[in-house]
């Protein structure tokens, strides 16, 4: 009839490690224009600070935690690979809540409130990891520490 994954205790391969490890397209929903990639970001407890963002060209992303809070970092797209450090915002995002990224915005893996892993569904083309996925490093002294209220 289809497939199937076990998106709250994901195996297999993955992107990244600890902090956070990304399981690509587990399941696709497939349809007349390009696939859909139903994929997870597992992250762990780390230090609240921002050091690498993304953005993709030609699509927008969709997150939602599944089993815990998270907090997501947002800048506006820009149109360029210049980061927008002064332009970055951090959301809490309650589990359960999907968030729609719009096309060119900046982001990158969420950050777990709490003492567990939490796995967040993102949802995105099949493979724009490797296709339309800009990937900058902050240097040291760009670095953003995230304040918790």
């Amino acid at each position: 009839y289809g497939t199937y994954a076990d998106m709250l205790a994901p195996k297999g391969p993955h992107i990244g490690q600890q902090p956070i490890e990304f399981y690509r397209d587990m399941c696709t929903v497939n349809s007349p224009g390009e696939a859909v990639g139903l994929s997870i970001t597992k992250v762990y407890p780390r230090s609240f600070e921002i050091n690498v963002a993304e953005y993709h060209d030609n699509c927008g992303e969709a997150i939602m935690p599944l089993n815990g809070d998270v907090l997501i970092h947002v800048a506006p797209a820009t149109g360029t690979s210049d980061v927008p450090y002064d332009d970055f915002e951090v959301f809490r995002v309650p589990q359960g809540t999907m968030v729609v990224l719009y096309p060119g915005v900046w982001h990158h893996g969420p950050f777990c409130l709490g003492t567990k892993p939490v796995s967040t569904l993102v949802v995105l083309p099949v493979r724009t990891y490797v296709k339309d996925c800009k990937v900058i490093p902050f240097a040291e002294e760009r670095k953003i520490r995230i304040a918790i209220q």
